[in-house]
Parts: C-alpha cells; structure tokens; sequence
C-alpha cells in the first residue's frame, strides 16, 4: 500500500488532474451510454443534453490553479445538468462537484475558503428549489447535501493534515540548523582552546629561546623541544577534532587524567605550575570529563597569555556530588584578550549541567577560575 501511495505522489499533479476529469466524465456519462430516454426513446439524448456533462468534468483539469472558478464553472453546469431534463437528473453521485469542493477545502486560500460556503449555500438553494419542483427526488437533494459536507470536511482534515506536516518538516529543519550551529559552536570552542593554548605556549618558548640561547644552551634546547613537542600536540588534537583520522585516530580525546600532563606542558613553558588532587578520583562521564581539560586547558592558556603569570595553582577537588575546579595565578588579573575564554568555559560547564565563576585570586591578586561539574560519587 505505501508503494503505492508512494509512486502516486510522482505523478504529475497535471496528469493526475487529467486522469481525475476522464474518470469523472466517464462517470457522469454512464446515465447517457447506459440508459433511453424515457420522454423520447427513439431519438435518444441530444448533444445540448450532454453539454452539462462536459462542463462539469473537463474543468477539473484546472482545479488545483484555480479552485474557486472551477467550482463556480462545475456549479453552474451541475445547475444545468439537474433543471435541463428531468431524465437525467437521477445522476447517483455528483462527482464532478464533489471533487470541486473538496479542492477548495485543500488547495484553496483563506480567502477562497470563505467564498465557498456562500457558494454552496446558493447551490444548496437550487437543490431545495429543485425539490420543489419534484426534480430531482428527495433522497438524491438530501444525498447530494450530505455528500458536498462530508467533501468539505474531508477537505479540510487533509489540508489540516498536510499544515501540520509541514509545521513539523520546518520544525525538524529549524532544529537540525540549531544541531550544526550547536556543532560548529563546540568546535570553534575546541579549536579556540586547542590553538590557544599551543600558540601561547610555544610564544612563551620562542620568546625565552633567543635569551638562553649562549648563556644556557641546554635551557634553549629545551625551550626548543617544548615547541615541537607543543606543535605536534596541537596538530594531533587538530587532526582528531577535524575528523581527518577518523576511528584509526591514536589520540585519545581530553580526559581527567591528562591534566596532569597539561600542567607539566605548561611548567615546562616556564610558568611554575602546581597541579594538587584532593579526595579520590573516579571516572566521570566523557562530557564532564572533556569538560573538566578543556577549562583547565583554557584557564592556563589566560594564565600565560593575558595575565604573564609566574605561577599557576591547579587543584582538583574531588567531592561526594561534584568535582570542583580551581585554577588561580599570580599574574595581573584578567586584563586582556576580548572574553571569548571566559565565556566558553562557563558554556562548557552550563553544557554538561555544571557553573564557573571568575574574580580576583587571594588577597585581590592574580586571577581565580572555579568550576563545579558534577560528578556523583557510584
């Protein structure tokens, strides 16, 4: 049945209109081609008789580019059909206007759809005149009125249906849009903190090579190799983060427990960095877990970058229903870079449920970061 449904809407709406008219003409035609006519046996039907037929099918080919004209043509030849000769006003279904109708109830605007009622309601009109006259029965005025309102209701359920459909096809549209926008926002912060804090890093070290270079020239070397080794790291972070080693990736994405490995990256840079564990660590959601290094990773990177920090304090405080972070220097504060650090470690915090706070370190010196992420003990 659903391929069916399926190779139907391929159809042309053309052809398929098309293909509607012929059936209805063949329809509405079965009282010509199936029955005499009882007033004049011999002669038959005559084409003027027919006219009306014609009128009322051919106009659907039109339907959906103009639902209200259709229905007044299909009307006003349906009048004729049913006043013109009392032998075919027994016509079972009026399936011409039926169909009319329901177009208008799907296809037809606001304002079209207010015209309708007022046009049916005349033809409604016709119909009880008709009565009347005894042409045409009873049961077929009150069958063809019953029909024109279930058509009309069936009309509008479709196009009901159809506007909610489309309500939530936009609805999905917008929230994929917010999906990639959601993504592209986490990578930048990626990339903001991965380049940030390999470029403040090997600055650091570029600026002290030239200085150390005679004077201690094992103390350049090193400041050398930290560099490459800075390089490197921030390239496969890179490389990872741009999925351009897919699964077979070595790198192992920012955990716990490379913290400590990011701090001695940075006291080899030249900024005396602590790093101090309290309580025992346990594992936490990959989320928080990326969470907690990234913070860490960003509050260095200000550290050495805007403030010209000698020292750097990181703790980790691992309680009951948290893991609170602390990250505090002896520099001159936050007094440079535009805030775009600050700000995406408070995201990264809010995105896995958890808050940040910034201010003064002790004493109205340096720079204090403190992050609370959960982290419930199991």
């Amino acid at each position: 049945m659903s391929t069916i449904v399926r190779s139907a809407r391929r159809v042309p709406p053309l052809a398929a209109d098309i293909a509607i008219a012929l059936v209805v003409l063949a329809a509405h035609s079965a009282p010509f081609l199936l029955t005499t006519r009882a007033a004049d046996p011999v002669t038959g039907y005559t084409l003027s008789q027919y006219l009306p037929v014609l009128g009322q099918a051919l106009p659907l080919i039109w339907r959906r580019r103009a639902p209200l004209p259709v229905l007044v043509v299909v009307m006003a030849a349906g009048g004729m059909y049913l006043l013109h000769d009392p032998d075919t006003a027994e016509q079972p279904i009026p399936y011409a206007l039926l169909i009319a109708i329901y177009t208008v109830a799907v296809h037809g605007s606001r304002r079209t759809r207010a015209w309708a009622p007022a046009l049916l309601a005349a033809g409604a009109a016709v119909q009880l005149a008709g009565l009347i006259l005894h042409t045409p029965s009873a049961d077929t005025t009150v069958r063809a009125l019953v029909l024109y309102v279930a058509a009309w209701a069936m009309g509008r359920a479709v196009a009901n249906r159809q506007a909610y459909a489309r309500q939530l096809e936009r609805e999905k549209e917008r929230e994929a849009h917010r999906a990639v926008e959601r993504e592209r926002a986490a990578i930048a912060r990626d990339m903001h903190d991965v380049l940030g804090h390999a470029i403040s890093l090997i600055v650091v070290q570029a600026e002290a090579g030239p200085l150390t270079v005679r004077p201690d020239p094992v103390r350049a070397e090193a400041a050398f190799d930290a560099i490459a080794t800075t390089g490197r790291d921030a390239m496969d972070q890179l490389r990872r983060l741009l999925g351009l080693l897919g699964q077979s990736s070595p790198e192992t994405p920012p955990t716990v427990a490379r913290i400590g490995t990011l701090c001695e990256s940075v006291d080899r840079a030249g900024q005396r960095t602590t790093l101090t564990v309290n309580g025992t660590p346990r594992p936490l959601p990959p989320d928080v877990e990326a969470a907690a290094y990234r913070v860490i990773q960003e509050a260095l990177t200000n550290a050495v970058k805007h403030a010209r920090a000698a020292t750097v304090a990181v703790e980790l405080d691992w309680r009951k229903d948290a893991l609170v972070i602390g990250v505090t220097d002896d520099g001159r504060g936050h007094t440079g870079g535009s805030g775009h650090g600050l700000v995406g470690i408070r995201e990264r915090a809010a995105a896995c449920g958890g808050s940040a706070s910034f201010g003064p370190g002790p004493d109205r010196r340096g720079f204090a970061v403190s992050v609370r992420l959960p982290g419930a003990a199991a």
